[in-house]
């Protein structure tokens, strides 16, 4: 699943080396490979209909195990980061067996500055999943989000459990990664589609081999726990929370299994808890098509467009542009001697797909493969969707990435036979990129843990109302998405921003920003049904 975060216009996060600002995760559910919303190989959903099971809640009453978790003081100290402090907090690494060891997770928190009265923590997450909270709050939120909500909230981040600081998930060297990164995922004849599977199985193999402690415990229901347990620890009686992309299923499922516990929830680029794998990853697929058709028409209209004035060409010259990287890949002055073929080129592609704002750079790493034979544009793009920094190193972002949802849901595809199968719907929903999508959708299959979750819708009866955002041309979590999930949810309110990108709350929509800020700081959720652009 493609989970990112995306860049805030108006406040102008940190940018990246490559001049894409901070993200919020939503990862293709293919992640391209380090795929995402897939899971264990040896059960496989399917595309049918959405689910019927229900999340159920837990306990209202804590269990007496679970007390000394509760029961913490946390140690706050200086970060590296000023005006920030940093703690680690403990979480039971299985629930079911809270003697049996635990996992420590790093939280940072940037205090209420004033002045108002303080209205308590309000927790961020970014999505992924596998982006850190911790760098999202240090980087972005601490020092982005409005006054008013900086002033009368203490701003709060945790990385769950497999994520950054977090006793992460690791996988592959950079070197290593490198390699699988530039594995070909649209295979051509069987010798290819084996290079793919191997490559694929290595990727799995490596991370149970790395991680086989924590493996079986980073599924989206044990951070959503963990997240009560941080709430505690802090002393608030109910959850505030603004959660982006897969964070919008980290913010319901802690809906659905603490609905009494709820405070100010704001879900933005939802998911649909309710899908299989495998229809996620088709109508994400059918959400980046929507997305590159809106970048294609404003491409037409430019002079610099380097895919031509029509918009119903450039699809057709961008996968001409794919074929022949597929055979002959560019240079591009990497240090490191990568040179860019189709596997780099289509990250860097749906890389700019998450914000409009990049489709001026995207013009231009364009131009430059297309006209001076130089992938180093595209490449940029690539490694910023990948985390990966000018020495080669890689945030374990994709490594956390498979890890939590080849847990969460169970494999799209169990066989290459079964993507063979469903190439002709991937392809239909997006000809430049459903192939690509449809394969590395794959990934799961090898994984080396069962999957511990399936399907099920969210209802949380009995919440405070909360409020769930969506984007009518969000490439990463399509728009019905928002809707369903908001029908899902008994007291949910749903938030339309009319518009292109990946999620919209700080994209520079006031309408959407009042409408949030408003029900963060006083409570009132905005009207049913309302839309902004």
């Amino acid at each position: 699943m493609h989970i990112r975060s995306c860049p805030r216009r108006p406040r102008k996060p940190r940018r990246t080396r490559t001049g894409l600002a901070l993200r919020v995760l939503a990862l293709p559910l293919a992640a391209l490979l380090a795929v995402s919303a897939c899971s264990s190989g040896h059960s496989t959903s399917t595309a049918g209909p959405a689910a019927r099971a229900e999340l159920a809640a837990l306990p209202k009453v804590t269990p007496s195990a679970l007390a000394p978790y509760y029961g913490q003081k946390p140690a706050w100290h200086s970060c590296d980061v000023p005006d920030f402090q940093c703690a680690t907090i403990k979480a039971p690494l299985d629930y079911a067996h809270p003697d049996g060891g635990d996992v420590r997770l790093a939280v940072s928190r940037k205090k209420a500055t004033g002045p108002g009265k303080r209205l308590g923590s309000l927790l961020v997450n970014p999505g992924g999943p596998g982006a850190s909270a911790v760098g999202y709050l240090q980087s972005y939120v601490g020092i982005g989000y409005p006054a008013g909500i900086r002033a009368r909230y203490d701003l709060v981040a945790v990385d769950p459990r497999g994520v950054a600081r977090s006793e992460p998930v690791q996988c592959l060297d950079g070197h290593r990664m490198d390699v699988y990164t530039q594995i070909d995922t649209t295979p051509d004849d069987r010798r290819e589609t084996d290079a793919l599977v191997e490559a694929q199985k290595g990727f799995a193999e490596a991370c149970g081999a790395h991680a086989a402690r924590l493996l079986r415990h980073v599924s989206t229901v044990e951070a959503a726990r963990d997240m009560d347990i941080v709430r505690a620890v802090l002393g608030d009686r109910r959850l505030t929370y603004v959660g982006a992309s897969y964070g919008t299923m980290l913010g319901a499922t802690y809906a659905g299994l603490f609905p009494d516990r709820v405070g100010r929830l704001v879900l933005d680029g939802a998911l649909d808890p309710s899908l299989s794998a495998r229809r996620m990853n088709l109508e994400q697929t059918e959400g980046f098509e929507t997305a590159f058709q809106s970048f294609a028409k404003d491409c037409a209209r430019r002079r610099d467009c380097p895919l031509g004035r029509r918009q119903s060409a450039i699809g057709p010259r961008l996968e001409a542009l794919f074929r022949a990287l597929d055979s002959h890949p560019l240079p591009t002055g990497d240090p490191d001697g990568r040179r860019l073929g189709e596997a780099l080129a289509t990250t860097g592609v749906i890389a700019a797909m998450y914000d409009e704002t990049s489709w001026e750079q995207l013009r231009s790493a364009l131009t430059a493969a297309i006209d001076d034979k130089d992938g180093a544009g595209l490449l940029a793009l690539s490694d910023s969707y990948y985390q990966r920094d000018p020495d080669g190193r890689y945030a374990n972002l994709m490594s956390a990435n498979a890890a939590v949802n080849c847990l969460d849901l169970p494999a799209s595809f169990a066989t290459p036979e079964q993507v063979e199968q469903s190439l002709p719907s991937f392809e239909k929903a997006s000809p430049v990129f459903g192939e690509g999508l449809a394969w590395t959708s794959l990934n799961c299959a090898y994984w080396p843990v069962e999957p511990t979750g399936r399907p099920h819708r969210i209802t949380a009866k009995g919440a405070a109302p909360i409020v769930v955002v969506g984007t009518t041309r969000d490439p990463a979590t399509p728009y019905r998405w928002a809707r369903s999930l908001a029908g899902q949810l008994s007291s949910a309110r749903l938030l339309t921003y009319v518009g292109d990108g990946h999620t919209a709350y700080g994209r520079g929509s006031r309408c959407i920003d009042s409408a949030i800020d408003t029900y963060l700081l006083h409570g009132t959720p905005p009207a049913p049904k309302k839309r902004c652009s």
